[in-house]
């Protein structure tokens, strides 16, 4: 009689440290050993498969023997399951090129290509198939998780490159003769408070800075406009604060700041000034408001002014953006700005390991929204256009004034 509890225990005991074909080895070699019912006896003490006992049986007899390392000869195993079901990958492949979100009929209309819902939106297509191997097959075709990268810039001016171009050569003129040349734009607006600020910082563990689970306008606090004058030639920004509209007077307002402070004692002798900017914004091109306050400000000063515009969707290009306003970010990351004067304080801060200097004042002053220019004070501004795309580019000299 076969004693199936001495079997259970001997497999029990070599179990875990026997791969799928030692086990099936064991059970064939032990099957053998007790003759007839071996097999069944087997199968009862253990709870393997009858198919496993019978083939292990049959290698032991047939003395079948396998690469070093391998568990199973080649080709062993199940079959693939895009073997026994043709349509899977090209159902797969169909669920998640791009077009299928868009596709009225397509089963995941609007919803996340995770590889979950795209197993259960093929099970609903009637195939066997497990989120893991959904996985498996989408690296096999090429995919990967991706995130989204900002590369366009909307469509081309086809003078982009060309203005590129005009205008490296105009601040390099410039800068070769000594003249000041700066580049300007507004700052993202940055609410004031404790509210939740981008990036980490080092503090101690399990203490993080508390801060508003919700991101509404504090009603006293508001919010301010960074706007920001950079200096390429010294590699010096000027930041002024404001707490009011973002208007061309309050551009230029900036750009006088930073003159007075700053820029009159570092160019003594300086007769033209020159502006990169944005095509768009408070110092847009096509801002009556803008020309007429830099008229003003020329007439002040005595300074050309020497204006030129990025074209229209490229104004990342412009250097205030990677010169100066990526190092204020990434100084005051993680810190809420729960006041004005802490945003002036973290401005003034900054710096880069290329010796980059930042100076910031706070500007209280209220700017008008809505001005309106008249055709005749605009027609007033002494503005003469460049032969190359006139509007991109011009010059505002002072006017004579009795």
């Amino acid at each position: 009689m076969i004693d199936e509890r001495a079997i259970g225990e001997r497999y029990r005991a070599l179990a875990g440290d026997l791969n799928e074909r030692q086990r099936r080895l064991w059970a064939g070699a032990e099957a053998l050993s007790h003759g007839r019912g071996g097999q069944a006896a087997v199968v009862r003490a253990t709870g393997l498969n009858e198919g496993t006992v019978r083939r292990g049986v049959r290698e032991v007899q047939a003395g079948e023997s396998i690469e070093h390392g391998r568990v199973r000869v080649r080709g062993g195993g199940p079959k693939a399951l895009s073997e026994s079901d043709p349509t899977l990958l090209t159902d797969l492949e169909r669920l998640v090129r791009d077009d299928a979100r868009g596709d009225p009929q397509s089963p995941l209309l609007w919803t996340a290509k995770s590889v979950r819902s795209i197993a259960r939106a093929l099970r609903d297509q009637g195939h066997q198939v497990s989120h893991e191997t959904v996985a498996r097959y989408l690296r096999s075709l090429g995919y990967s998780l991706q995130a989204n990268r900002k590369t366009k810039e909307g469509s081309s001016h086809p003078d982009r490159d060309a203005q590129f171009r005009h205008i490296n050569q105009t601040v390099q003129t410039a800068l070769s003769a000594g003249q000041p040349a700066v580049s300007v734009d507004t700052k993202k607006k940055e609410l004031v408070g404790d509210f939740k600020n981008g990036g980490r910082e080092w503090r101690a563990k399990g203490d993080p800075i508390p801060v508003r689970v919700h991101d509404f306008k504090d009603q006293q606090l508001g919010k301010v406009n960074p706007y920001g004058v950079y200096d390429i030639a010294n590699d010096e920004g000027w930041v002024s604060v404001g707490i009011d509209a973002d208007t061309a007077q309050f551009a230029v307002a900036s750009i006088r700041s930073w003159w007075e402070q700053l820029g009159k004692p570092r160019y003594p002798n300086a007769e033209t000034l020159t502006i990169t900017a944005d095509c768009g914004g408070s110092n847009g091109y096509r801002t009556r408001l803008w020309k007429t306050e830099l008229q003003r400000f020329a007439d002040q000063t005595g300074l050309q002014i020497q204006v030129c515009h990025f074209p229209p969707g490229t104004s990342k290009w412009n250097k205030i953006e990677h010169r100066l306003f990526s190092y204020i970010s990434r100084n005051w990351r993680g810190r809420p700005l729960v006041s004005r004067q802490v945003i002036v304080e973290l401005i003034g801060a900054t710096t880069s390991t290329a010796g980059l200097k930042v100076y910031a004042q706070l500007d209280e002053n209220t700017y008008q929204r809505g001005v309106e220019v008249p055709d005749a004070e605009l027609a007033a501004v002494n503005l003469t256009p460049d032969e190359f795309h006139g509007e991109w580019n011009y010059l505002i000299k002072p006017r004579l004034i009795d």
